[in-house]
C-alpha cells in the first residue's frame, strides 16, 4: 500500500460503495492490512482512497476496538457542535480548525457484511466524519471557514511531504 500524494485527483472523486456480494478484495484481509498500514503510520483512521481504493471503506481506532467501516454512513449528526484542529496523512503537517457535530449516529457494514449502528462521540466521531469526507470526494479542509483555512494554507509546507 501507498499513500496517495496531497494533490491526486482521486481524492476529489467519490467512492463507490463495497459490494459485499463481488468482492473486489478479500474484505477482512483488506481490513487488516489498512489497519496495519494505520499503526504504521502512526494515524488514528485510514480510508481506502487515501491508498489509491476508490471504495467506501475506511479503518480507525476506537476504544476499546478498531473499526473496519464498509459503505458507511452517518444517520443523526448532533446538533451540539465542536470546533477542533484536524490533520491527514495525506496532507502532512497541515492543521485546520474546523467545526464538525460532537457525536453522530452511524451505520457501516463490518468485514463479514454485518451492519452495525453505533452512537460515537469525541474523537471516534469527529474520525467519522472526517473519513466520510474523504469517501466523498470533499478536502477536510474545505469544511473549514475562509479564514481559518487561509491560516491553513499559509503555514503548510507541502515540500515536506513524506512518500
Amino acid at each position: 500500500m501507498n499513500l496517495l500524494k496531497y494533490n491526486d485527483p482521486l481524492l476529489k472523486q467519490k467512492s463507490e460503495p463495497f459490494k459485499f456480494q463481488e468482492p473486489p478484495f478479500d474484505p477482512l484481509e483488506l481490513s487488516q492490512e489498512m489497519v496495519k498500514f494505520m499503526y504504521e503510520h502512526n494515524a488514528i483512521y485510514l480510508t481506502a482512497i487515501q491508498v489509491g481504493l476508490p471504495y467506501r471503506l475506511f479503518v480507525m481506532r476506537g476504544s476499546p476496538q478498531n473499526y473496519a467501516c464498509f459503505n458507511p454512513r452517518i444517520v443523526q449528526p448532533s446538533e451540539a457542535i465542536v470546533m477542533l484542529e484536524e490533520t491527514s496523512l495525506t496532507f502532512p503537517d497541515m492543521r485546520v480548525k474546523i467545526k464538525r457535530p460532537q457525536h453522530c449516529r452511524v451505520r457501516f457494514a463490518m468485514p463479514n457484511g454485518e451492519v452495525r449502528t453505533e452512537t460515537f462521540t469525541g474523537l471516534t466521531a469527529r474520525a467519522f466524519q472526517h473519513c466520510m469526507d474523504y469517501l466523498d470526494g470533499i478536502p477536510f479542509y474545505s469544511r473549514a471557514n475562509p479564514i481559518h483555512r487561509t491560516q491553513a494554507f499559509k503555514k503548510w509546507k507541502p515540500t515536506l511531504l513524506r512518500t
